[in-house]
């Protein structure tokens, strides 16, 4: 996608408005897909800027920042990539705002009970590209199978999607069977969906980082934003979303 239609994408996203009709700042975030309803709830309650959103895969819009998009804030779901923007010159430091849990989605009236179910002959797998966390964690959890079982599995696989909206989007429309998404994002559609949990032994760890675009337009709010997702309103809608706190 063009740099310039990214951000004609960035600024069209309907936001957050302040009421009484004062001008405010728009303060532009580039937040993970499986952000999406947190960070639209928090957005309406932030009162320092008129916050406009911008979601998909944490690598795609990591892309985007190097390939010249600007938002203010850039919050993903892993800590690797706002740490390899910030290393490079294009993030102040990222901060660890929340955590979260990887399961198994299957539709509700399905017989899958398990990982190990996914290796039955026809079933339809969808997972995360190797580019995106959610594809990540999922192949890590896979490595923790023994390699027979791994194999089998990942014979299922019949789609790879660029965030976990595509792997939602392929169970709900009956494409696929099942698929590894995020606890948070089987929460956000309303019984549409159900989770299975994960073993412990299979669980990785995941956490989301933010961080402060270099050459923000407004530095002072976006570091507003991201201390909120910590201790504020921030952290309330993203806990209202089923999203856990940090790490540690």
């Amino acid at each position: 996608m063009a740099v310039a239609t990214i951000a004609a994408a960035i600024t069209t996203l309907a936001g957050c408005g302040d009421s009484s009709g004062t001008e405010k700042d728009q303060l532009l975030v580039s937040g993970a897909s499986s952000l999406t309803d947190a960070f639209t709830a928090y957005g309406k309650d932030f009162g320092a800027a008129d916050v406009k959103l911008s979601f998909a895969g944490s690598d795609e819009l990591a892309a985007q920042i190097r390939a010249g998009a600007g938002p203010d804030v850039y919050a993903a779901a892993n800590t690797d990539l706002p740490d390899q923007l910030n290393a490079d010159g294009l993030a102040g430091k990222p901060v660890v705002f929340a955590s979260n849990r990887l399961v198994l989605a299957v539709p509700p009236s399905s017989e899958i009970r398990s990982v190990a179910d996914l290796a039955r002959p026809g079933t339809k797998l969808a997972i995360g590209s190797p580019s995106v966390p959610i594809g990540s964690y999922t192949r890590t959890v896979l490595s923790r199978l023994d390699a027979p079982e791994r194999d089998a599995i990942l014979s299922k696989v019949r789609s790879e999607e660029p965030d976990v909206a595509g792997i939602i989007g392929k169970l709900t429309q009956g494409a696929v069977d099942a698929g590894f998404v995020y606890a948070t994002d089987v929460e956000a559609t309303g019984g549409r969906v159900k989770a299975i949990r994960l073993p412990a032994r299979l669980q990785p760890s995941v956490a989301y980082g933010a961080a402060v675009i270099t050459g923000a337009s407004h530095p002072e709010e976006a570091a507003q934003f991201i201390d909120g997702l910590v201790s504020g309103q921030g952290a309330v809608a993203l806990r209202k979303a089923g999203f856990e706190a940090p790490p540690g």
